[in-house]
């Protein structure tokens, strides 16, 4: 999992206990630079993994939720949202005095196939599938007014060469759907930013804000 990436890489700097009191933490260590992030599963962030959650909160100051805010978890069925583990994220960030990131509104998996469909199984026109996806932004994104400070809006819609991914959201409302879903103004606050993610096979990545 990306969080255990993050935290093996953390903890190879966590010698030992004695030396850890005498050096910076990573933080501390780009402090004003820029922020050093962690993604953060369930475990985490409620502290059922104490020495994971330790870690975390001793050297990072931005974390990113790997699941509980991607549609299937959040949203699972129409019209019910499910925010009380996604609201348990939330708060561990504030508590620890973090930048809390958003993951992700608009993506390919972790989808649920009713999204995509009708009442009777039919795929959804284009107009109606913008619909469900504006409401689904607005509702996550204003639920976390001023306390999320940016957003992943549409994750991994790119290929490794660049060209776009096929997917549903791609065959019913075309190419411009990522320019529809970032330009889709939540009631988040001008201070949240929306971010397009683009990942790539093996450990490349790179984000692009947009403003």
């Amino acid at each position: 999992m990306k969080s255990q990436l993050f935290l093996a890489t953390a903890v190879g700097f966590l010698i030992t206990a004695a030396s850890l009191s005498a050096q910076p933490t990573l933080k501390e260590a780009f402090k004003g630079q820029f922020l050093i992030g962690a993604a953060v599963n369930q475990r985490q962030f409620t502290g059922q993994d104490a020495r994971g959650a330790a870690i975390v909160k001793a050297q990072f100051n931005s974390i990113t939720p790997e699941n509980v805010l991607k549609w299937e978890a959040v949203h699972p069925r129409p019209n019910e949202f499910n925010f009380e583990p996604a609201d348990r994220y939330v708060e561990f960030g504030e508590k620890n005095g973090m930048t809390v990131i958003g993951h992700t509104l608009v993506w390919h998996s972790q989808t649920p196939r009713w999204v995509f469909q009708d009442a009777e199984g039919k795929d959804l026109d284009r107009e109606a599938l913008l619909a469900r996806m504006s409401n689904h932004i607005h509702t996550v994104v204003g639920r976390y007014k001023g306390r999320i400070k940016g957003w992943d809006v549409v994750n991994e819609a790119l290929n490794d060469n660049g060209s776009m991914r096929q997917t549903r959201w791609l065959k019913i409302i075309g190419d411009d759907y990522i320019v529809k879903g970032v330009r889709v103004r939540p009631r988040g606050g001008s201070e949240c930013r929306a971010l397009l993610q683009r990942l790539f096979a093996g450990e490349r990545s790179q984000a692009h804000r947009l403003h």
